[in-house]
């Protein structure tokens, strides 16, 4: 059997996403097209972000190969699962530009949280909830109510899986990307400094805490570590090709018992390294290690100033906040560039953080102004303001959200007028 998989050539007009808009590395499409083509089947990926490809070619691509199944993601690259895009504008209109024979197949946190209203949205046929990377290739070869997370529509109605896709992290071998335009794609991901040749790798997936504004319950969720060896290898693979920076994408980066043994081998190559985490994850002994290993871009989710802030995000965190200011201090002086990211809460004081700032600034730390929280459908803070998500989990999310910061204003790096998401997906 034959599987297209494909990355739309993605754009945000007039969304509430506050993701990179920049190309990234697909790799929930690169991992499962090594794992269709070990069980025997014949994959085939067109990256059209990368590669700035508009429908009509990617249609021309795709029908030279005649796929029997063609896969599509509602969101770009496993890095933005988290904070996808609210709206399935661009995965549906490249479903019905690339319409053929094949069965449609959507990936994504939408099929995830609500596979029912993605494959209605899409007029897709099959909805894979959680991670696909295994699941993909056993569409051609088992019985669907067998696969976990697969839910499809037919003569007989819907199906929708109560289970979700999970990886063995072990399986996923290294990536040779002979399939992939490493040498395109330059990207670097949060690097704000130089010039280079940009990728993204992953090291491990889920996180063991559970803040209530992380969108990672539905997929991505349980902690689990990739093979070392495997990642250097792809880290060697990537760097014979003219990569110096690799941002790693987990969810948490550091939590691990392996994290030391993976960063003491990058730290014997050359190239660079970026990454999100948390700063109490680190002391000055695993910081003095980053910046062996060559990082220069680490971001970290502080969320509030004061304790009753991060408890109420349900953060977990055990550290005061004079030692976490001092633990970003210390990073600043090894790595160019640490930023501290916050989340608006009603127990920080406006001018408390204004001075929290400065301070850190004036060290040379970058901190975010607070950011308005998206209630994604699968997080902790929609189920505690909604309830389980429905059919109308999305809308309700985003009319909740443009609501409560039309006034307050958006983020910098946000459309400041976005639109309805039914004008988005014209569907109302």
């Amino acid at each position: 059997m034959k599987f297209a998989l494909v990355n739309p050539n993605w754009d945000f007009k007039g969304s509430t996403y506050f993701g990179c808009q920049d190309p990234h590395y697909p790799l929930e499409l690169l991992f499962a097209y090594d794992k269709i083509r070990e069980a025997g089947h014949e994959p085939f990926l067109v990256d059209a972000q990368n590669d700035n490809l508009n429908t009509d070619e990617t249609r021309r691509r795709v029908c030279d190969f005649a796929p029997d199944f063609l896969v599509i993601p509602t969101a770009p690259s496993y890095l933005f699962w988290r904070c996808p895009p609210p709206e399935v504008r661009i995965p549906k209109d490249w479903f019905a530009a690339l319409d053929g024979k094949s069965v449609k197949v959507a990936i994504g946190p939408h099929t995830s949280a609500t596979p029912s209203a993605a494959m209605r949205k899409m007029n897709c046929h099959v909805a894979m909830r959680g991670e696909p990377d295994l699941t993909l290739p056993r569409l051609a070869s088992e019985p669907w109510e067998n696969i976990e997370g697969c839910c499809w529509r037919d003569d007989r109605g819907e199906h929708i899986s109560p289970s979700l896709g999970v990886v063995d992290m072990k399986t996923l071998r290294a990536l040779d990307f002979h399939n992939y335009n490493v040498e395109r794609h330059k990207h670097r991901h949060h690097v704000f400094h130089g010039e280079g040749h940009g990728a993204e790798l992953e090291f491990a997936r889920g996180c063991p805490w559970s803040c209530n504004f992380c969108n990672k319950t539905l997929f991505r969720n349980k902690f689990r570590e990739r093979d070392v060896d495997q990642v250097l290898l792809e880290v060697d693979r990537v760097t014979a090709r003219g990569v110096d920076y690799i941002y790693f994408i987990d969810e948490i980066f550091g939590v691990g018992k392996n994290v030391r043994r993976l960063l003491q081998g990058i730290a014997e190559r050359s190239v660079n390294i970026g990454f999100q985490s948390r700063i109490d994850l680190w002391d000055e002994e695993s910081l003095d290690l980053l910046g062996r290993a060559h990082c220069i871009s680490l971001e970290c989710g502080i969320e509030s100033i004061t304790d009753e802030g991060r408890d109420e995000l349900n953060k977990g965190c055990r550290m005061t906040t004079d030692r976490l200011t001092e633990l970003l201090i210390y990073a600043r002086a090894r790595i160019p560039w640490v930023q501290a990211n916050l989340i608006l809460t009603e127990h920080d004081d406006k001018e408390q953080i204004r001075r929290w700032q400065q301070k850190l600034k004036a060290h040379g730390v970058w901190v975010s102004e607070p950011v308005p929280m998206f209630p994604f459908p699968g997080t902790p803070i929609y189920a505690q303001m909604f309830g389980a998500p429905d059919d109308r989990a999305w809308e309700r999310a985003h009319h909740y959200y443009t609501s409560a910061f039309s006034d307050k204003g958006f983020s910098d790096i946000q459309e400041q007028n976005p639109a309805p998401i039914e004008d988005l997906e014209c569907t109302c």
